[in-house]
């Protein structure tokens, strides 16, 4: 083994230019991977200590003991908290202080005129608590507030908004309420809670704009007195709380916090960098075989003269696998190095572009070391094994013959197999999507589709090859029709360099086909429930805004020029056992302005102990009209009939209550949108203009017509497509990696025969010419494929998306943007043949002649 490993590094010192491109491409699989889980360990102890410091004060929370969670959402909504159980928890032996903390959503309006906040996290109002120790904010400039309309932000807010000590701004709450900033605040150190927002009011303002009714609070935090610890003070508490009120300690309350945000975002943003990290890997897969089967097929002669002289197979295969193991830890060791660094780099530039990153040390653990490290070791090892086992096969007689080329191409075995695999794959795809839906079906169906790409490569390289050459044949002449012949030489070999690009622009493809069907979705989904001229929103993601105010609704309603105006609120209620998001609202307007496709029953006659549910819902709790449903609010249960049954949900929601039912229930009411139909003779401009002058005394939300709404609807999508463009970029960047490799090491064997086309008058420029098209063919094909594979499996997953939910998802094709693709990954040929065109271009033709 000694001698292998002496040969292996022998060898890699000759030739350490053939790896460059293996180098590179488990330095950058590594490097991705590195990054993503130290910037995940960062994130996550950032935020811990973040609470925790913040938390410090708080030795217990007095909270409602139950909370309703809806699917999709990772914190439920619990049971207001009655503030005069403040002199009661005063009253515990050892309770030094305790004070109620009110919270509600509440939105600024930054000194622009747009919201601040919103996109995302949290925008959050509530009371100042005067105790230092049990506010998790600290004053930074300012005072508190003292008086009616005062209120002291966070500074990050502050910032983002263009706002400081002394305006007078807007809060929604959702009601618009005119507000003087008199101080500005932190929390733990840091300008705010990550990307939240905060505005605190004093106490009479956060009853009166953030809770139903006044005496109510979220929770009361409580402060130990000396000697009580905090599980003690939380036993000596729960003695006294009535039912349905709990007791946890401050700690608790900051690791749910911490989990929260964990589950909700940093579990989500890292499982995105760790998928893209493994495109990244298998792309780099491909480039590594591939250069190593160039390698071993070049060194032919080489490893058959090893074993005339007494070397044993796996002795032969010893030395290639001892160079594959040098390359993959030398690169994965700068991979980590790499991947640290990047980092710390992304530490420092997200929060200049408004990303949570939280300041302090970068946190590196043992596994965040060890499984990069490991991953590149065994991707690399793993894709030079095959290569490195034909070498130890290699015959002793080869060392008479002339340099062997891996001329290896579309067997008929081959053929028949991927023949095989490629109708097993369609038959299982096709049973998941169309047959019997199911998401789990149709993933294993797209894997066999892939693996079948794989497989058929080198058939298909020959035929895909020349049709793709042969206007390069006619249009380039002698150069065009050499680079087509020079692409169709080595099938496996063209296949194995394309697939490594096809991964990458499978990838882009299929994201980019689902992004393009969630739009056409959205748009279908409009155009097909929304029957309103206009839709008034509040346009926030995930728990951001602050919603629009219940009052605009009946202010838009007195309009002359409207004929409906519903506003759409949300609660939150277990349905028999189940969370469910109730939709609050006019149920006689609803079916005005949605259209709830057939509605058994009667929507008049919901009142204030009815529901409507649709017909999905209904087959799922095994309800009909006239049954009794169980509905536990977070103040107790209550018995509701079952009053009608309606078709659609989309925009309308799966369960529809009036405002009465809701009203003893509520905490603080919004609404998530209105939407409005004119009177006839109405022009759509005239209609607008008077919505907008009554929205803007609301607080100024958006007035869109029904196309605008789908549209802002969809917004989101085109984000997330930008988001993974950039991160595919790297899977990208190694494919192209790869191709330059490859034509590299094509080129060095070829050397005498471009020293004899130099010496017939081939020019340099023409031999340039004829590597590039080269490229170019090879990346035509892996584009090509690549935008087939990624079509197919864009339909796959609308196709299973349609099966899974009740929303019918439309497919769509998005031509522009797979031009745009296609653009890219024939860019990317050009690009990857311009070094190797370059360096063929400066060979010397006699010393090219003479090489062997």
């Amino acid at each position: 083994m000694n001698a292998s490993l002496r040969l292996g590094l022998t060898s890699l010192r000759a030739h350490r230019r053939r790896f460059a491109g293996t180098f590179l491409a488990v330095f950058l699989g590594v490097a991705f991977l590195t990054a993503t889980l130290v910037m995940g360990d960062t994130l996550r102890a950032s935020f811990g200590s973040m609470f925790g410091e913040a938390t410090d004060g708080t030795d217990a929370v007095v909270r409602g003991a139950d909370a309703i969670t809806t699917p999709g959402e990772a914190r439920g909504v619990r049971r207001p908290v009655d503030t005069s159980l403040v002199r009661t928890i005063e009253r515990v032996p050892g309770v030094a202080a305790a004070a109620p903390s009110i919270q509600g959503a509440g939105q600024l309006v930054g000194s622009d005129g747009k919201p601040v906040g919103g996109q995302g996290p949290p925008t959050l109002a509530g009371n100042w608590i005067t105790d230092t120790r049990l506010n998790p904010y600290r004053i930074a400039e300012g005072r508190a507030p003292a008086k009616p309309g005062e209120v002291v932000v966070n500074r990050g807010a502050a910032k983002k908004g263009g706002l400081k000590i002394g305006d007078t701004t807007t809060l929604r709450t959702p009601d618009p309420v005119e507000v003087t900033i008199v101080g500005l605040a932190t929390f733990g150190g840091q300008d705010g809670m990550a990307q939240v927002t905060f505005t605190g009011m004093t106490r009479a303002d956060a009853e009166k704009y953030l809770t139903a009714r006044p005496g109510q609070a979220a929770a009361i935090e409580v402060r130990a007195g000396p000697g009580v610890s905090r599980r003690e003070l939380v036993r000596r508490l729960s003695r006294v709380l009535p039912e349905g009120v709990e007791a946890i300690t401050g700690q608790q309350s900051a690791q749910e916090n911490t989990d929260m945000i964990s589950s909700q975002f940093l579990t989500v943003f890292t499982t995105l960098l760790l998928v893209f990290s493994g495109v990244a890997l298998l792309v780099a897969t491909f480039s590594i075989y591939n250069t190593f089967a160039i390698v071993v097929a070049q060194r032919t002669r080489e490893n058959a003269l090893l074993r005339a002289l007494g070397a044993a197979r796996r002795q032969v295969t010893a030395v290639a696998l001892a160079e594959a193991c040098l390359v993959a830890l030398t690169a994965s060791l700068t991979g980590l190095a790499g991947g640290i660094g990047i980092a710390a780099g992304l530490q420092a530039l997200f929060p200049a572009i408004g990303f949570p990153f939280p300041d302090g040390d970068l946190v590196i653990k043992t596994l965040s070391m060890v499984l990069p490290l490991a991953v590149g070791t065994l991707v690399c090892l793993g894709s030079a094994l095959l290569p490195a086992r034909r070498a130890g096969r290699t015959a002793p007689l080869a060392a008479l013959r002339e340099t062997a080329v891996d001329a290896s191409g579309a067997s008929r075995v081959r053929a028949i197999a991927g023949g095989a695999l490629g109708a097993l794959a369609l038959a299982t795809t096709l049973t998941g999507v169309l047959v019997s839906p199911s998401v789990w079906l149709a993933g294993v169906g797209a894997l066999l589709a892939l693996a079948d790409f794989v497989v058929l490569g080198p058939v298909a390289a020959t035929t895909a090859v020349r049709l793709l050459g042969a206007p390069v044949d006619r249009l380039r002449g002698v150069p065009g029709s050499l680079a087509r012949r020079n692409a169709l030489r080595s099938p496996k070999r063209t296949a194995a360099t394309a697939s490594a690009l096809m991964i990458g622009v499978a990838v882009v493809s299929l994201f980019t086909v689902f992004g393009a069907s969630l739009k056409a979705t959205m748009d279908q989904t409009v155009s097909r429930s929304f029957a309103g001229d206009l839709a008034v929103s509040s346009p926030s993601l995930g728990a951001g805004g602050s919603g629009l105010s219940p009052r605009l609704a009946p202010a838009l309603q007195r309009l002359p020029q409207v004929a409906t105006a519903v506003g759409l609120g949300r609660g939150v209620a277990e349905v028999n056992g189940h969370g469910r998001a109730l939709t609050v609202t006019d149920p006689e307007a609803l079916a005005r302005t949605f259209d709830l496709g057939t509605v058994t029953g009667s929507l008049r006659g919901l009142g204030a102990d009815g529901i409507a549910i649709t017909r999905t819902e209904a087959g799922r709790q095994h309800l009909r009209t006239g049954d009794t449903a169980r509905l536990t609010f977070t103040d107790g249960r209550s018995e509701i009939t079952v009053r009608a049954v309606y078709g659609r949900s989309e925009l309308a929601g799966d369960y529809v209550i009036t405002r009465a039912a809701w009203a003893p229930h509520r905490t603080q009411d919004a609404d998530t949108l209105i939407a409005v139909t004119f009177r006839p003779g109405v022009s759509a401009d005239d209609g607008k203009a008077a919505v907008r002058r009554i929205a803007a005394r609301y607080g100024n939300p958006e007035v869109q017509t029904r196309d605008e709404y789908a549209q802002s609807s969809a917004g989101g999508i085109d984000m997330m497509l930008t988001l993974v463009y950039a991160l595919l970029a790297l899977a990208v960047v190694i494919a192209l990696l790869g191709i330059a490799n490859t034509l590299t090491l094509a080129l060095h064997e070829r050397t005498g025969e471009l020293g004899l086309l130099r010496a017939v008058g081939q020019t340099r420029a023409q031999l340039r010419a004829m590597v590039r098209w080269e490229s170019v063919l090879v990346a035509a094909f892996g584009t090509v494929g690549g935008l087939g594979l990624g079509a197919f499996l864009g339909w796959v997953l609308v196709k299973a998306s349609d099966g899974a939910g009740d929303t019918a998802f439309a497919f769509a094709l998005p031509p522009a943007r797979l031009a745009v693709v296609a653009l890219v990954g024939l860019t990317a040929g050009v690009l990857a043949g311009l070094r190797p065109a370059l360096r063929a271009a400066r060979l010397d033709v006699l010393r090219a002649i003479a090489t062997e």
